[in-house]
């Protein structure tokens, strides 16, 4: 008989629930669940066809291990033998920094993802890092760190309560959201313009979002921050001051007057090819809305300024009045966060404690540019990395020139990928690690709750039992951490057990923790769960904001800190009189915690909701999140000011005649979901975008081939004619490129596309964060015969 199962959808930062279908041991169906606190059944493509990810035949179901230099396979012991063998010694012989670690997009979908490299990183003792981030968020981070003193300190836009919405760079009606964690995001456009509010897009091309603004501007690629720019300096030249209870809390307002006076809409307008008057209008409507959001993503991340446009848009939601402002753009507040600290001097943020190899990039959080990753390992020398441990990520595709990189992975001494699939990357490997499908596996979303609009709380555990010869997940990360670091052998759960008693030992001996002088051993025994991921979950929800304490502060069940504005009712912090559906309506709160409110989150009461808790809306956190040296929000930060001279340079710049942006699709998510047949198809192709003007002037035939050329070389792409795209900007998506002999994916080999990436030759970067310029460089186009 079918039986239906709870989970979390991990196939994008929406985080919606699922109802799954369930037949024996697979799954047969998916649908969105209505009872859940935070999606209230709003399901998209990549949803509805889990089960055909759960289920794909190309998936690997056991370890394989490089014999006489073909992948064989092996069982799990051998695998984890090898590994032990292997990367040890090299690290003996040539030092940590010969290891180095690949973390891919995908690693923030699984609770494995996120609980294990930090302490893999720490077995290596390497600083050698790559990952997602420098291809995609990486300037935000930046920018929150300089700003408020915390890369991970976001804030995200008030959807469902804004006026006006100010989307740059962003198509969240096809992405479902980035670092901005809302289900059915059309759904709160289209609310939003219900209820008399605006949205206002900015994008060269005329997206499905675009297609619900109230107003479109289509600006010249890469000019995002010149074009905030103007818009703040328009705000500054009427004498506009920070109101509201955020101007005791920020400073450099008239240095940053003075930073920005050159950047007048007149100046910056050729360079955006928008009008003087079109950039005044949109800042004098921003400042004239009731309240009003910024949003900026990932089309103004990966241009050659990300760092700055991401900057900027903090900046007019700041002089605006709408930063930490219901309506405006506030910070959330995830279940699993570190509990609120007094306000006050924090450490700060610093770029630069570290350099790569071989060109010097700065680290930025701990991370080097996923550029720089072919050549750490082609150059010699010493730290040289011999050894790679890469865990969900495909960069050959994911990274520029993926040629180079495919040539210098098939170099290394050593090579380990956690990997579903034998892939464009993970071929390259000495020993591949499955993880199980994704129905096997438990789930909470660590990252995605920090960036969601709406505080809330939700796990599932695994839907069916791990089948037979295969490993969790977690175990295999916590194997792996062991045989890394020389203790293969030993008992998995002791990886965890260590995370559990080093929390539990800072926790106790910090004078600002409820915990100051407890025993932690006893803490550690009072853990509830069934495996070590479970207790360290645990672990995170009782400490963190709306957490039980282990029963230490009872007078104040979450330990909010007034400071942060968290001083409602225990009841209302588990938002037990209202949820907010996806349309924005307010309607009684189904699956809302009252009881859970007495004495504060743990797994054991989160586990007794299964369609989750809701925490409440958003509320303001400032100054309590703020961990400057100075304890304010620093405005114009010396990196930041240093930087902006050369982006005043470019308003000198002659723009090129074409140039290249990305776009997403609804049924994609990188290079991941190609495989999965009923994601594949229709408007879901590789083809190269073109405007009917530019294809006349240049001798394009819709549906033919033609050949593009840029600094890492060229590609040819069939050429789809389109007034979706404006005049001089073509469009080719992300991800594709599936033609390399030793793969197995055979939907995607099938229609394999070509890898946009290889356009690009690695060199250009947006210097502040590292992060690769995917977008906004320039192009050649020529028709083929």
């Amino acid at each position: 008989m079918p039986r239906t199962a709870l989970r979390i959808c991990p196939l994008c930062e929406a985080t919606c629930g699922l109802t799954l279908t369930i037949e024996g041991a697979t799954v047969t169906g998916a649908r969105g669940d209505r009872e859940d606190v935070f999606s209230r059944g709003f399901i998209c493509p990549k949803g509805a066809a889990f089960g055909g990810l759960d289920s794909d035949p190309d998936r690997l179901r056991t370890p394989l291990v490089r014999r006489e230099g073909r992948l064989q396979e092996a069982t799990w012991e051998e695998a984890f033998e090898v590994i032990a063998a292997a990367v040890p010694a090299l690290v003996q012989e040539y030092g940590p920094q010969s290891a180095g670690v690949v973390l891919g997009n995908p690693n923030v979908h699984t609770m494995a993802g996120q609980l294990y490299p930090s302490l893999l990183l720490k077995a290596l003792g390497t600083r050698n890092l790559f990952t997602a981030s420098t291809l995609d968020q990486m300037p935000k981070h930046v920018s929150s760190g300089l700003l408020f003193g915390d890369p991970s300190a976001i804030p995200v836009p008030d959807l469902d309560r804004t006026d006006f919405l100010l989307l740059l760079g962003a198509n969240p009606v096809e992405s479902n959201g980035s670092l901005c964690t809302a289900p059915d995001f059309p759904g709160r456009l289209k609310a939003l313009r219900a209820r008399g509010g605006t949205l206002v897009v900015v994008d060269p091309r005329r997206t499905r979002t675009a297609k619900l603004a109230d107003r479109h501007l289509a600006p010249r690629p890469g000019s995002d921050a010149l074009l905030l720019a103007a818009l703040a300096r328009t705000l500054l030249a009427g004498k506009a001051t920070v109101p509201g209870a955020l101007a005791e809390h920020v400073q450099g307002i008239g240095e940053l007057r003075e930073a920005l006076d050159s950047f007048t809409p007149e100046a910056v307008a050729p360079a955006c090819d928008l009008t003087a008057g079109e950039i005044r209008d949109l800042a004098r409507d921003l400042a004239a809305a009731p309240t009003a959001a910024v949003y900026g993503r990932i089309g103004s991340c990966t241009v050659e300024y990300g760092t700055l446009a991401s900057w900027l848009v903090d900046v007019l939601n700041i002089l605006t009045g709408n930063l930490d402002r219901p309506g405006g753009a506030l910070f959330p507040l995830s279940a699993t966060d570190r509990a609120p600290r007094p306000a006050g001097p924090g450490k700060g943020f610093r770029l630069g404690r570290w350099h790569s190899r071989v060109s010097g990039h700065p680290e930025a959080k701990g991370e080097l540019p996923m550029s720089a990753l072919a050549e750490e390992i082609e150059t010699p020398g010493e730290g040289r990395i011999r050894a790679l441990l890469c865990i969900a990520a495909n960069p050959v595709l994911s990274a520029p020139d993926g040629r180079r990189l495919d040539a210098a992975l098939a170099g290394l001494d050593f090579m380990v990928s956690i990997d579903p699939y034998l892939n464009e990357t993970s071929r390259h490997a000495h020993v591949v690690l499955p993880p199980p499908p994704p129905s096997q596996s438990a789930h909470f979303d660590f990252s995605f709750n920090t960036f969601a609009i709406r505080n809330q709380v939700r796990y599932s555990p695994p839907a069916i039992p791990l089948e037979e010869g295969r490993m969790d997940e977690c175990e295999i990360h916590a194997r792996l951490v062991l045989a890394v670091s020389g203790m293969h052998g030993a008992d998995p759960a002791a990886v965890d057990d260590l995370a559990i008693r080093t929390a539990l030992a800072r926790e106790s001996a910090d004078p600002d923790s409820p915990l100051l002088g407890q025993d932690a051993a006893h803490l550690a025994g009072m853990l509830s769960g069934a495996t070590g991921p479970e207790r360290r979950l645990d672990l995170m929800l009782r400490l963190g904001p709306y957490g039980d304490r282990f029963g230490a502060d009872p007078a104040d069940g979450f330990g909010a800190d007034p400071a942060d504005g968290f001083g409602a009712a225990q009841a209302d912090r588990f938002g037990a009189a209202t949820a907010v559906s996806g349309s924005g309506a307010t309607e009684p709160g189904a699956g809302t915690a009252e009881g859970a409110a007495e004495s504060g989150l743990s797994l054991e009461r989160l586990r007794a909701h299964p369609h989750g808790i809701d925490l409440g809306p958003l509320r303001p956190r400032l100054p309590g999140l703020l961990r400057t040296r100075s304890g304010r929000i620093e405005l114009l930060p010396d990196p930041i000011a240093a930087e902006l001279p050369r982006l005043r340079a470019t308003l000198a710049d002659r723009p090129a005649a074409l140039v290249l942006v990305g776009r997403r699709h609804l049924r994609s998510n990188n290079s991941w979901l190609h495989n999965v047949p009923a994601l594949t198809g229709g408007s879901n192709q590789c083809t190269l975008q073109v405007h009917p003007d530019d294809a006349v002037r240049l001798g394009l035939t819709d549906g033919r081939p033609a050949r593009v050329t840029a600094d890492g070389g060229s590609l040819e792409v069939p050429v789809e004619i389109t007034d979706s795209v404006r005049a001089g900007v073509v469009s080719l998506p992300h991800g594709w490129g599936h033609d390399r002999a030793g793969t197995r994916l055979s939907v995607a080999g099938a229609a394999p596309g070509v890898n946009v990436n290889q356009l690009l030759d690695g060199t250009r970067l947006d210097p502040l964060s590292g992060t690769a310029v995917l977008n906004g460089f320039p192009v050649e186009l020529t028709p083929i015969p």
